[in-house]
């Protein structure tokens, strides 16, 4: 997750608004918002007006409150401290009505509060970054801390499986050799939410079969078990990509890493990536697409080299063979698909229009994806109502979205309602930092979320209900 060049505000269907383009049925379930071009959308009352912190961190609607869980370089845990920033976060049930969380750290080597080096939960000594597992009571009280993967590199995002896992994802290509890598990365771990001894041995292992890239966040098909994977990356632009298992693959907890671990597992299974089309037109970049519905069909074309031993994947297709987006991000499985974001394009890093964000949905059904909603350009960074950038997403139990914002101003968790309309959740009033992996607890209860630096983990609740779509104006 990069800081963004500017600030964005939101447009739908080419009609200029701070809001974003989705309707929301049940809880978890996702569905393009409809209505005509002319109409433009506008804020949301949500929860209402937020109110400044004395503190000067969180900035909440009235009634809502939040605690910090830990905070980089000084809360303590089983080895150290907190390490340095935090960013997507996997939410589990955890005992008695609490939550079990497993927070990525994006360290690549620089950063103040390493990961600790833990034996039989690293993968490479030489690398700083991994998760932490974080369990919270049903009262939102931080109960005990613990690594459950080190020696990794630039945790970023990464998405929950159906069996109870959670996939954290390098966003790196780096090479051994370089820094103080003794392996290669860029690579997907798989880490188990239960306890610190589920994953001795276990979540170290590369499942080299998803393909080595600067992985940005994964969105599991339950149903067939297919991995579809986000590239966040440049020059060129990332890739969309499909991982289908072999026949005979039994899913399930220590599944994958059992096929990582087999006789040809590096290359086990199907890894593709996508190219769309409009019609017979071949799309070459997703930044085509301006209005929001637009719906393109999509084939999957073979990685030839997944490793990328020595060619990076995204480099081994011509601009012909498949579809590019600039910084492909976060990824939500809801309405029987995969929702997918493109932060923001400019023409000047090679995409053909200039966007401030795109969320697309994939739907395995009909092979094809929608555009559900566009950003354009923002042009007022520091007001509530001027949101931009999506990056990290989540559906609420409440009804409607949330999203992180990421780039340069002041930064929000953006709500978004069943209707349509978008509000201010949370605003960050102790710095421009970008924040990261907005999940709820199981019960809704509790919202957490990491704002990277200095690096706090937060867990916001306050009197939740479906969300206002009365206009704030």
């Amino acid at each position: 997750m990069s800081t963004l060049p500017s600030r964005r505000n939101v447009l739908g269907a080419g009609a200029s608004a701070a809001a974003l383009g989705f309707v929301f049925g049940v809880a978890g379930s996702l569905a393009p918002f409809a209505r005509p071009a002319s109409t433009a959308m506008r804020n949301a009352l949500g929860y209402g007006t937020l109110v400044p912190d004395p503190n000067g961190i969180l900035a909440l609607p009235g009634g809502f409150s939040y605690r910090i869980l830990a905070r980089s370089g000084e809360t303590a845990t089983a080895e150290g401290v907190h390490p340095s920033d935090p960013d997507g976060i996997g939410v589990f049930a955890g005992p008695d009505g609490g939550s079990v969380l497993v927070c990525n750290h994006e360290n690549g080597g620089t950063e103040p509060f390493p990961v600790p080096v833990v034996e039989g939960l690293t993968y490479d000594p030489g690398a700083t970054g991994g998760t932490s597992t974080i369990v919270v009571d049903a009262d939102g009280n931080r109960v005990g801390q613990y690594t459950s993967v080190a020696g990794t590199n630039n945790n970023c995002a990464g998405g929950i499986s159906p069996w109870g896992t959670w996939l954290t994802c390098e966003e790196t290509e780096a090479r051994a050799g370089t820094g103080t890598n003794t392996k290669d990365h860029g690579y997907v771990f798989e880490v188990d939410p239960t306890s610190r001894e589920a994953n001795v041995g276990r979540s170290a292992i590369p499942l080299k079969f998803l393909g080595r890239y600067s992985h940005e966040a994964v969105a599991v098909d339950p149903a067939t078990s297919q991995i579809y994977l986000t590239e966040d990356a440049g020059n060129p632009n990332g890739l969309y990509l499909r991982w289908t298992p072999p026949s005979g693959f039994n899913p399930g907890k220590g599944s994958l890493r059992s096929l990582a671990q087999a006789s040809g597992g590096d290359v086990a299974g199907k890894l593709q990536a996508m190219k769309a089309f409009h019609g017979s037109t071949h799309v070459k970049d997703l930044s085509e697409a301006t209005s929001v519905g637009t719906r393109y069909k999509v084939q999957w074309v073979d990685v030839p080299d997944r490793d990328a031993r020595t060619t990076s994947v995204r480099m081994q297709f011509s601009s012909d063979e498949i579809t590019r987006a600039h910084k492909l991000e976060g990824q939500w499985w809801g309405d029987g698909g995969a929702y997918f974001v493109s932060s923001f394009a400019r023409t000047a890093d090679g995409s053909v229009s200039d966007h401030d964000g795109q969320v697309w949905h994939y739907n395995p059904g009909t092979g094809a994806i929608t555009l559900t909603t566009i950003f354009g350009v923002n042009a007022a960074p520091d007001q509530d109502g001027a949101f931009d950038g999506p990056d990290n997403i989540t559906v609420a139990p409440q009804g409607g979205l949330i999203v992180a914002e990421d780039g340069r101003g002041s930064t929000h968790l953006v709500g978004v309602t069943s209707e349509g309309m978008s509000y201010p959740l949370a605003r960050n009033e102790y710095n421009d930092s970008e924040f990261c992996g907005p999940a709820f607890s199981m019960d809704g209860k509790w919202l957490f979320a990491n704002i990277q630096s200095p690096g706090f983990t937060l867990a916001i609740t306050g009197p939740w209900t479906r969300p206002s779509n009365a206009s704030a104006s």
